[in-house]
Formats: C-alpha cells, structure tokens, sequence
C-alpha cells in the first residue's frame, strides 16, 4: 500500500478518510496535538511549526521511518517551504507545482497580472496608490496574501475605500466586486500540467470563504475555464479555480489555490476520484485525463463534527471510544 504523508493536516479529515478509501496509508503531521486529522490517520506525527528550521528535517525524517511515497500538503500554509524542499523529500512526491507558480498563486495581484497576460478575464484590480480617475463602485479591499476571506471590505464609495485602505493591516489591493453568480472549479493536473479532470458546483452558501452548501454543475464553460487556468499557470496536482459568471456572461477568475479546496468532499462524491489520481502520479503513473466525468447535481451540505479524546499512558491524547473498546475487550 502506498504512504501518503498529509502536512498541517489541521481539521481535514474529509482528505485523509478519502486517501484512506483510495488505499493509501494515510500519516497526518501537525503542529498540533490536538488537531482532529491525527486521530483519524493510520499513523500521525507532531511536528515543529513550518515556520521552524527544523520543519523540512522533521517531514524528511518520516518520509524516511514510514517509506512515505506522497505528499500532500492540506493548507495553503507550507507551500512555499515545500516547494523549495522537494529535493530534501525524495523519493516521496510532493504534489505542488513550482515555486515560481507557489509565489503566482500566493500573489492575487500577481495572479491578476498574469491572467490579463494570457488573456484570461480577471476583474478590474490595481494597487492602492494606482486609482483609476473613476471608480466603478462596489470595490473590495483585498489582501495580497492570505485565505479564508480574511482581510477583505467592501467599500461603496470614496470615503468608505479611503477607511479601510488605512484600517487594513497588511498588504492589500483594490478589485471590483463581481456581480453575477459565483462557482468554483475543483481541477487536477498531472505532472506535466495536463488537466485531468475539472467538476464545476455553485456556491449555494458559503462561511469565511469555505463552501457550505454547493451543487455539481456540468458546466462545459467552466469545466474548459478550469482547463485552460491549470495548464495555462503550470499547475499539478489539486486547485481550486474560483470565478463569477457576470451579467453579460462574461466568466472572471478571482482566486486559485494550489490544494484540496475546503468541498472537497463534493467533487469526491461526484466521482473526482482525485485521491486515486493522486496515487498513481506517486507510483509513476499517467493517468487519461477524464474531463467532464462526473456525476452532476450532487448537492453537498455540511456539519459540524468532532473527535473526542482522553489521556491514555504518558498522558498521551487517544480517541474515547478506542480507549473504552481496548476496556471492553480485556
């Protein structure tokens, strides 16, 4: 059975269980101990903060001890680090692009840039201290960097976009907020950037920019949107392509993140089978790409669940149930 190693694996079970039904062994590091992934991995790894020098040794030292064969990070977090550390990971797969698409990525203004470049609709953006001499209002104020909609207002006229370019704490743009509806686009590309599979769904309802409620469209607009956007930025790997369909119909891309989006658990039920194409690219596979191979219509709504621990032996955190079936059996 292949390994598959999942960094700052945080809360995303849905991944990991999803890896675990593909037939990987499925090993989760965080920073954490109490991140709820660890208990729901085969194996699991607490691991200095990504930040820490000592990041890359750590995640090197378990592709050693676990014959790890695949690295999937969960958040946007520890791409960077990665990416340029593929070399210190051999023989397991990191699956990410390069850096030079890592720093594209991470940059929504140079996302932006580059989409314009290549002909690819992007919403009207420039920096702070470029206004145009009139502006169409509504604007959103956005961080450069960042995700989780964290560092984003919305200004309907001057006064409001002067307030809030000086209350933001970190480096931002300004963007017209799009006007029609809004998809996102869950692709995977191979290694050589060719797009396997592209599953559009709508955004029924979304929390701190992470899908709540969404629906499969098969949208073949899109799904050659989310085709054209992996192999045109060099992707491998999962992204997540996020786009309106403004009121002329025109289709405007407003973010792409190199990772599992947060409904992945909504492709994966129309039959992505991304963790399967995944494992292949590990074992040195070339998968066919399969676009538009999916079930459509599937409708995703979420709750809120939970892992619930105890102390075991050297105060060690283990799932209550396990502890009490291990009480049980003896």
């Amino acid at each position: 059975m292949p390994t598959c190693l999942f960094t700052c694996a945080g809360q995303r079970v849905d991944v990991i269980e999803a890896f675990g039904k593909a037939g990987a062994t499925t090993l989760a590091a965080d920073v954490s101990p109490y991140a709820p992934t660890l208990y729901r991995a085969d194996r699991f790894a607490v691991v200095p903060r990504y930040t820490d020098p000592g990041y890359v040794g750590a995640l090197a030292e378990l592709v050693r001890e676990h014959d790890v064969d695949l690295i999937v990070p969960l958040t946007d977090l520890d791409h960077r680090v990665l990416a340029a550390a593929k070399p210190e990971l051999v023989p397991a797969l990191v699956l990410l692009p390069d850096s030079e698409v890592i720093e594209r990525t991470a940059d929504k203004y140079a996302s932006h840039l580059f989409f314009c470049e290549k002909g690819i609709a992007s919403p009207d953006t420039w920096l702070p201290e470029e206004p145009p001499a009139e502006i169409d209002y509504p604007v959103l104020v956005k961080a450069r960097e960042g995700f989780g909609s964290n560092h984003i207002y919305r200004a309907s006229n001057d006064e409001e976009l002067d307030f809030f370019l000086r209350y933001t704490k970190v480096p931002s743009m300004v963007q017209r907020a799009c006007r029609g509806k809004e998809f996102s686009i869950d692709i995977f590309c191979d290694l050589d950037s060719r797009c396997l599979n592209a599953i559009p769904r709508t955004m029924i309802h979304s929390k701190g920019g992470e899908s709540i409620k969404g629906m499969t469209v098969r949208d073949w607009e899109l799904i050659e949107l989310g085709r054209r956007v992996g192999e045109t930025l060099g992707l491998r790997g999962p992204a997540t392509v996020q786009c309106f369909r403004e009121p002329d119909g025109r289709l405007e891309i407003t973010d792409v993140n190199p990772r599992f989006g947060g409904a992945f658990a909504l492709p994966t039920a129309a039959g992505s089978r991304y963790p399967e194409l995944a494992l292949a690219l590990a074992a040195g596979e070339q998968p066919e790409a399969r676009l538009g191979e999916f079930e459509e219509g599937v409708v995703m709504t979420r709750f809120f669940s939970q892992v619930v621990l105890q102390k075991g032996e050297d105060d060690a955190l283990v799932p209550l149930e396990s502890r009490l079936a291990a009480e049980n059996e003896s």
